[in-house]
């Protein structure tokens, strides 16, 4: 069944990096830049949607973390991030980097 923009917007929450680590030891993490709406890229993801989420990877908007972002992010345990799972998924966002 397919997710609508709605569910999705409702399922949006907040996280401490401490609390996503776990997600990133089985390869589930998903960044996805500020100038992109988390609900949107989930919206694409969940639809399967190849042609944007390759132009998204590619625009540097999806990415895995980075080592250099792992290694912030260990030193902040509590840096808030919004989270939205989209199995087997998780895309994080961070707090400072949400569009206004």
């Amino acid at each position: 069944m397919e997710q609508t923009r709605e569910e999705l917007a409702l399922a949006v929450d907040e996280a401490a990096w401490g609390w996503l680590r776990a997600h990133l030891e089985r390869g589930g993490l998903i960044v996805v830049a500020g100038e992109l709406d988390i609900v949107e890229a989930g919206l694409k993801i969940a639809a399967d949607d190849a042609a944007a989420i390759g132009a998204w990877i590619a625009g540097g908007k999806l990415s895995k973390p980075s080592a250099e972002q792992i290694a912030a992010w260990d030193g902040e345990k509590d840096r808030l991030f919004l989270c939205l799972i989209v199995s087997p998924y998780v895309l994080i966002q961070e707090k400072t980097a949400v569009p206004q």
